[in-house]
């Protein structure tokens, strides 16, 4: 998992990102369309068009990072709004690298009673 700071938001860009970009230009879309400061610290998640490739960009205040995961089976869930951005948990990021889907997670047990 990546080493994501407590202070640290999580940005996912809707829609479809070409995943042949590197850092740079990851960034500059970052910038550009999500109207964010991709060198603030905070990590900026693409998806690609078939659904099972994910990058993430991230500056740690040293260097720059990027990261990326292909699903072998399935797809990453992802918004349909084809432009914007939504803002993650780092549990919902989680649950997006494990392939869950992160919009409405259900839980597997409850208490019966307190006690």
């Amino acid at each position: 998992m990546i080493p994501v700071p407590s202070n640290t938001r999580v940005w996912l860009a809707a829609g479809v990102t070409d995943m042949r970009r590197g850092f740079n230009t990851l960034a500059a879309q970052a910038e550009k369309t999500l109207a964010q400061d991709p060198f603030s610290g905070h990590l900026f998640v693409f998806r690609g068009r078939r659904g099972d490739l994910l990058k993430i960009i991230w500056w740690d205040s040293q260097g720059a990072c990027l990261f990326s995961k292909r699903l072998e089976r399935g797809r990453f869930v992802w918004p349909s709004a084809k432009e914007g951005k939504i803002n993650l948990t780092p549990a919902q990021l989680a649950m997006l690298l494990e392939g869950i889907d992160w919009r409405m997670p259900q839980r597997t047990w409850r208490p019966l009673r307190t006690g």
